[in-house]
């Protein structure tokens, strides 16, 4: 068996060339020549293209797109609601994701945990970082033990889809993609080059055989996911799973599913006994317990289909070293940034030298704009120093004029509020409310199923409403 022959081909043009140079010979362009295998030294090698073209329908078929039958996708259910969901509904056969995420933040519990769930199924967990025994020791501790879930420490492609065509499972998780290698290339486990061919490898057995395959990935300093770019072309579902390692909740994201919706978010908790999920996630992000604490404003977000109820923490205080400074947590600096000069602007509140420190309780990170209204609430609320009720929500994003505006899935995050207990929720008069409400933004007040929805035009009427209360007592807070 001849080894295969190392090449270099641009990523811009596409011409190889026999060793490394900095600039492309064709295009001209920089850092453009990447290592491949030349595919006429893989003659040795089965080929799967043909392999491939026997099981998917209409491969190398011109149709017309009327023409084309659909066939019917069905899905491995998860026994995790909260990856199923993520996911879009389950497993898709033949599908390839791939899972980021910080070290330590969890990754390989969430493998491990689904693999020891599955017990109809037989998974193959390959690991190129931990031992056989490391892994038991972790099982144990997840959950029930069973002889479906098969261990394989290995690192070189060879040697697991040897495994693989041996066991032939009906899922494959890899942890992780940066630590396996092909031998016939000489570039070091991690490399862009290897990264690449092992994905590819993977993402034709997927196809070929109709068997779903969890990839992990590591990322950078940054955040986003180490390896080329077409790492996440290549793959067809990008999870990202967030959070501190040095805390109990983790988010798991979707980044990209083309078998279903995007954005979708789901919650867990760690524990001694692994990952939790967490049913009630406005629980987690919000706690109604304080009294007589200003700064403190509910607001609503969307992931997905989930609508959110999110506590908003504002500090705000004089700025005695200097320029004002503006510090946020999960919430973007630049929109702050905007909400504090529309508050100076047209509700007349010195904040140019006055600290702002934002936060979104819980680590959730997020872009909503209806989440404007309860930001500014709270920043007024601790400027003030007047506190707000925990009975109160608001759902409205500021404009620059300082006017309420309309936001999306009003009717969804009112079932949320509603389902919390709460009494009042402020949106834009403007808003379109859902069949039975729609007299809501021409009568002030009106009570909707145990919740009153209060509609205002500008984010001033509110503050000069609030300015007008007298600070609160101890025994009571103000219903603003």
């Amino acid at each position: 068996m001849s080894k295969a022959k190392r090449v270099f081909r641009c990523r811009n043009c596409g011409v190889q060339s026999p060793k490394w140079s900095g600039q492309c010979p064709s295009c001209q362009e920089w850092n453009t020549l990447e290592e491949a295998l030349d595919a006429s030294t893989k003659e040795d090698k089965p080929d799967r293209r043909k392999a491939s073209g026997d099981l998917i329908h209409g491969h190398g078929e011109v149709l017309p797109i009327d023409r084309i039958e659909l066939m019917e996708q069905w899905r491995i259910p998860v026994p995790d609601g909260e990856l199923h969901r993520v996911l879009g509904g389950g497993l898709v056969p033949g599908g390839l994701t791939l899972l980021g995420g910080e070290p330590g933040i969890g990754k390989s519990t969430l493998l491990l945990q689904l693999a020891l769930r599955l017990h109809n199924l037989t998974t193959l967990y390959i690991s190129g970082e931990e031992s056989q025994q490391q892994i038991r020791l972790r099982a144990e501790r997840l959950g029930a033990l069973h002889s479906n879930c098969l261990l394989l420490c290995e690192t070189e492609t060879t040697a697991i889809f040897q495994a693989i065509a041996r066991i032939q499972p009906q899922l494959i998780l890899v942890d992780s993609i940066q630590t396996l290698f092909q031998r016939e290339m000489d570039s070091a486990p991690g490399t862009v080059a290897q990264i690449r061919q092992v994905a590819g490898e993977f993402m034709q057995y997927a196809k070929q055989y109709q068997v779903p395959v969890i990839l992990v990935g590591h990322v950078t300093k940054d955040g986003s996911l180490a390896g080329p770019k077409v790492l996440e072309h290549l793959v067809d579902t990008v999870l990202q799973f967030e959070g501190d390692r040095h805390q109990a909740y983790r988010l798991l994201r979707s980044l990209k599913n083309r078998y279903g919706a995007t954005h979708e978010l789901g919650i867990y908790q760690m524990e001694r006994e692994g990952l939790r999920e967490v049913l009630n996630p406005s629980d987690l992000l919000m706690s109604r317990h304080w009294q007589n604490r200003s700064g403190i404003a509910i607001g609503s977000t969307r992931e997905g289909n989930r609508s959110l109820m999110v506590e908003v923490q504002a500090l705000v205080s004089p700025a005695n070293y200097g320029g004002a400074q503006r510090n946020t947590t999960g919430f973007e600096q630049r929109r702050l940034q905007m909400l504090l000069a529309v508050l100076q602007k047209r509700c007349r509140l010195p904040l140019a030298q006055q600290d702002v420190f934002l936060n979104l309780a819980g680590g959730l990170e997020t872009s909503d704009p209806a989440l404007d209204f309860a930001v500014c609430a709270a920043m007024v609320s601790s400027y003030l120093d007047l506190p707000l009720s925990n009975r109160v929500c608001f759902m409205a994003e500021i404009g620059l004029g300082g006017e309420l505006r309309p936001v999306a899935g009003l009717d969804a995050r009112l079932a949320e509020a509603r389902k919390l207990g709460f009494e009042k929720v402020v949106v834009s008069s403007h808003q379109g409310l859902e069949p039975g409400m729609e007299a809501v933004n021409r009568s002030p007040g009106r009570q909707t199923k145990g919740l009153r929805v209060i509609p205002m035009d500008y984010i001033s009427d509110w503050t000069a409403t609030l300015r007008g209360v007298q600070p609160p007592s101890t025994e009571s807070t103000p219903q603003t």
